[in-house]
């Protein structure tokens, strides 16, 4: 199977992801292609539902490069006591050419799993959190603007807009399924995983 990182108004960014029961061989394949995909692509985290996958798993490397740093397979993660606050600006693979001030947690505390089922209980902070923040937001369908202020989003809607003209006209000559479908499609990887 080849993934492909999908485009805002791609359905199934919307979709809220469900929680993971099993792990098998084809899931690590998975995660090792999300982690190829996220470095081709010069990201720094990629979540399941940008590769149209409905289910509660990102991979991150906060560097971006591959052979540096550390790289998470992080499965059904959970944010609880978030502390602080602080703007950067972020992108989304999703929403390329797309860049916005986001206000978040300066720290906050995962609960989780990592693909060999172990589980993770660790407290974030700083550049590392907010990589997490924003993959467990595409998770629960979720997207950067989205946590932006009404002023800040209409700065950004000629370029949203453009995506979204770009989607439909894709889907209107066929080379992208209806939404519909896309959603019914999604049916086959939770009843697999979930």
């Amino acid at each position: 199977m080849t993934l492909e990182v999908i485009h805002y108004p791609h359905p199934t960014l919307r979709f809220k992801s469900k929680t993971l029961k099993k792990v098998d061989a084809d899931l690590i394949k998975i995660a090792d292609e999300m982690l190829d995909q996220m470095y081709e692509k010069n990201g720094v985290g990629l979540a399941a539902n940008q590769v149209d996958l409905p289910i509660r798993m990102f991979v991150a490397n906060p560097t971006g490069t591959k052979g540096d740093g550390e790289e998470f397979v992080i499965l059904n993660p959970v944010i609880q006591h978030p502390k602080g606050s602080v703007s950067m600006e972020e992108g989304c693979l999703s929403l390329p050419g797309v860049n916005g001030e986001v206000t978040r947690p300066k720290s906050i505390h995962l609960s989780a799993y990592d693909i060999k089922g172990n589980a993770i209980e660790t407290t974030l902070e700083g550049f590392l959190a907010r990589v997490f923040m924003h993959e467990i937001d595409h998770l629960d369908g979720t997207l950067f603007f989205d946590r932006m202020s009404d002023v800040n989003v209409a700065v950004l809607q000629p370029e949203l807009d453009e995506l979204e003209t770009v989607f439909r006209s894709q889907q209107s000559t066929g080379t992208i399924e209806s939404d519909e479908k896309l959603i019914e499609n999604l049916s086959q990887w939770t009843e697999k995983y979930c």
